[in-house]
């Protein structure tokens, strides 16, 4: 089980999020502690704000008094409506939160079922509950937590290599948009590209694409973003979504503004050099495509191959793992684009490279890229020293972006919604 914590000035935001969920019957409150019941046991969040309002008037200057904590039990845990409520008695009590005012919400519009309370960290004095190591004395309770009520290890299942929690989307598991929001809101974070079609093959290893879309509206011209989901052969596998449902970073908008920084980063980089010698030795070396595209695997780059209706090669991507950086074949070199790789796997017309620059030693099976001047990579990219399998990028990962699968990007979307009213009406 994991839980988050999270802290705020904004009490009536969360019970707001919270509620709004119970109405549209996405939700319910299973347990309340302190309180006040109402004669019909449903409550608004007036109603609900009513039993913190004396201990945020005793406050004594607690900027953010007010808790948002999520418990995440694995997906695969079947909780029990009852043990959800113990679970949250046990958790608040162990945290010191035992004898404060607090609602459990259950949360059962995604995939992984999960309850989220609402409290604050001032006592009926007014003074600030202590949170002095917080996060550990959190994560032993969750151990103890699921000691004691027989569920998964979620320190356990971290180090599993074979139990993946990032992974494609599924289109028949169902709740797509939260499986492209878990996808779509991260890798920019971790991923450099310079163009849509780079940024499409990215997407492609998570079954998922993007189209852009222009127009006009009341006689303005509009351009925006559709994301699709994929099947396991590249086919569209249900209706697509606008990007605005994911937040403004996954619009077009701000993909552009992203082309731009990564064009700036990646100019003269040593990356360049370095993937160009790794693909130009691969190529060298190889006679097929199979067996260039498993070469490359080994040293953490995936190849992203675009065909037409004729089976004719138009566009191939590389997406190196080890520089978290995408680059199209003729923006690498131009005796490696796609043109390249049709006439010899097509046509069998040996490409005329010349030897690479590039000493062979800085690309070794050990993956290792010794003399990239590059940042070591973060532990989320662990693949490195994983096993590759040929079928892309996912297996290698080993837990690319932990806790994102399933995520509940409407909870995200709510809070930065309430941090821009406050801002206005600050203003």
């Amino acid at each position: 089980m994991i839980a988050k914590i999270g802290r705020s000035s904004n009490l009536y935001g969360a019970l707001a999020y919270n509620n709004l969920k119970v109405e549209k019957e996405n939700g319910q409150i299973l347990f309340a502690n302190k309180i006040i019941e109402t004669s019909s046991g449903h409550y608004s969040v007036a109603q609900l704000s009513q039993s913190f309002a004396p201990y945020l008037t005793a406050n004594r200057n607690t900027e953010k008094h007010t808790l948002h904590i999520s418990l995440n039990p694995d997906p695969k845990d079947n909780v029990s409506d009852e043990k959800f409520r113990d679970l949250a008695e046990q958790y608040m009590r162990e945290m010191g939160y035992g004898e404060q005012p607090f609602v459990v919400f259950k949360h059962t519009d995604i995939d992984r079922t999960h309850i989220h309370i609402v409290s604050v960290c001032v006592n009926e004095e007014g003074k600030k509950i202590s949170d002095k190591f917080e996060k550990m004395r959190s994560m032993n309770v969750c151990r103890e937590l699921e000691r004691q009520h027989g569920l998964i290890s979620a320190t356990e299942k971290e180090h599993r290599r074979n139990d993946k929690i990032f992974s494609p989307v599924n289109y028949k598991a169902g709740d797509v948009k939260s499986q492209i929001a878990s996808v779509v809101r991260h890798l920019p974070n971790y991923y450099k590209y310079q163009t849509l079609g780079e940024y499409n093959a990215l997407l492609s290893l998570f079954n998922i694409t993007t189209e852009k879309m222009e127009g006009e509206l009341q006689g303005k011209p509009q351009k925006g973003l559709l994301y699709i989901p994929l099947n396991e052969k590249g086919e569209r596998a249900g209706h697509p979504f606008k990007a605005s449902l994911f937040g403004k970073n996954a619009g077009l908008q701000s993909l552009e503004l992203h082309f731009e920084n990564c064009k700036t980063a990646l100019k003269n980089h040593p990356s360049q050099k370095t993937l160009k010698s790794a693909v130009t030795i691969a190529l060298q070396s190889t006679n097929d495509e199979v067996s260039f595209s498993k070469q490359l695997l080994e040293q953490g780059i995936n190849v992203v191959v675009r065909r037409n209706d004729a089976k004719r090669i138009y566009g191939i991507t590389f997406i190196d793992h080890n520089t978290k950086s995408v680059w199209n074949g003729s923006r690498l070199s131009k005796e490696l684009s796609a043109n390249t790789f049709n006439d010899y796997w097509n046509s069998n017309i040996k490409p005329a490279i010349k030897e690479t620059d590039e000493p062979r030693t800085k690309v070794s099976k050990s993956n290792n890229i010794a003399d990239l001047p590059v940042e070591k990579p973060h532990h989320l990219f662990d693949f490195l020293n994983t096993e590759k399998r040929e079928d892309g990028l996912i297996e290698a990962l080993g837990g690319l972006l932990p806790e994102t699968q399933g995520e509940d990007y409407e909870e995200r979307d709510f809070a930065n919604r309430m941090k821009r009213k406050r801002k206005r009406s600050a203003n």
